[in-house]
């Protein structure tokens, strides 16, 4: 494994961080107990959860994976072994008003951090991030920002990284980051943090892979230029860049096959993509989910890349994807695709 820290921190992570959230809707207890033991031999230290997950969110379910990280701990009393990091939901909506409906109003990020503290049964949560802005902007796959002068939020900025301060203050969580976040965002919590001395933004947690590459660019600079770590979740764009759809292999449980309405990485443009970087791979003696793995390991601005599992199987092949560099004559030809259909999935 390779290890990478936190920006400005000295907390160390594996560059794998395993990604958790089917676990409690298309994965068991069980299995999600079986990911972390298997992870953690081949030296994954990194675990990322959310108060809303698993996906799709739904009041049944609601809280169930990091149940399952809770039940973990508990037995394997490794506390000490893994850096846990977990968000809560950001802007109210139809989709989590099981959750709350202040967004991240009053007391909601107390009691949102004491519940998911019981969840996981621990007393503290290395990296606790805002799972999307509050205000409406282009997240999810919306390609373009339009204004809406309508929108109700106001700037709470400040106010939110004075509730996140006395969480720190409280010893419950060690550092804050962002997720879903665009630049204006990203560089107003740092501005806040510069001007009234509060806790710093450390990372953010976007979508990123070879069918959406939007990351390069102006979050790209900010990630160089302010160390502000990427977090890059969807490596594999919903299993879409395994190449198991083109090929008809998927399983009956495969994502898209149980969760239809998530289209994004299946457009006719994304699917042309994927089939040319399938070729690339195939050409160079490499599966599909290690050339696109890898494509993100080594792209200097990430600190860690979220990879999801719903088999043992796939998680094996997506670790091992960390032993892999690919060469410039593959970044070459990736690129050369990129250049013809730019960001399919957006």
């Amino acid at each position: 494994m390779k290890y990478t820290t936190i920006p400005k921190t000295d907390i160390k992570v594996s560059k794998i961080c395993l990604g958790t959230m089917t676990w409690g809707n298309q994965n068991t207890e069980a299995e999600g107990h079986a990911q972390l033991d298997y992870a953690l031999e081949q030296g994954v230290n990194f675990i990322d959860t959310a108060e809303m997950y698993p996906v799709p969110a739904s009041p049944e379910t609601q809280g169930e994976t990091s149940r399952i990280i809770g039940s973990w701990l508990k037995k394997r009393e490794n506390r000490d072994q893994v850096v846990i990091a977990s968000k809560i939901v950001g802007r109210s909506s139809d989709y989590t008003a099981h959750i709350r409906t202040s967004g991240l109003q009053g007391n909601a990020i107390a009691e949102a951090v004491d519940n998911e503290l019981k969840r996981l049964q621990t007393d503290y949560i290395d990296l606790y991030q805002i799972h999307w802005p509050e205000r409406e902007t282009n997240t999810f796959g919306k390609r373009d920002y339009v204004h809406n002068p309508d929108d109700e939020w106001t700037d709470n900025f400040n106010e939110v990284l004075h509730k996140m301060n006395e969480q720190i203050k409280a010893g419950k969580i060690r550092h804050v980051g962002l997720s879903n976040e665009k630049a204006w965002g990203t560089m107003r919590f740092l501005e806040e943090s510069k001007a009234h001395s509060l806790p710093r933004m450390k990372t953010i947690q976007n979508a990123y892979s070879l069918l959406n590459r939007t990351y390069e660019g102006d979050l790209a600079e900010i990630s160089m230029r302010e160390d502000i770590g990427l977090l890059a979740y969807s490596p594999m764009a919903f299993g879409v860049l395994s190449g198991k759809y083109i090929k008809g292999t998927a399983a009956d449980n495969a994502r898209l096959k149980l969760f239809p309405r998530f289209a994004r990485y299946s457009s006719e443009q994304c699917t042309e993509a994927t089939r040319q970087y399938m070729k690339i791979a195939e050409d160079y003696d490499m599966t599909l989910a290690q050339m696109s793995l890898a494509f993100v390991n080594q792209q200097p601005f990430v600190t860690s890349n979220i990879i999801g599992a719903t088999s043992l199987e796939q998680l094996k092949e997506n670790i091992s994807s960390i032993d892999l560099s690919l060469t410039n004559e593959v970044m070459e030809k990736i690129n050369a695709v990129h250049a013809v259909i730019p960001n399919p999935a957006t």
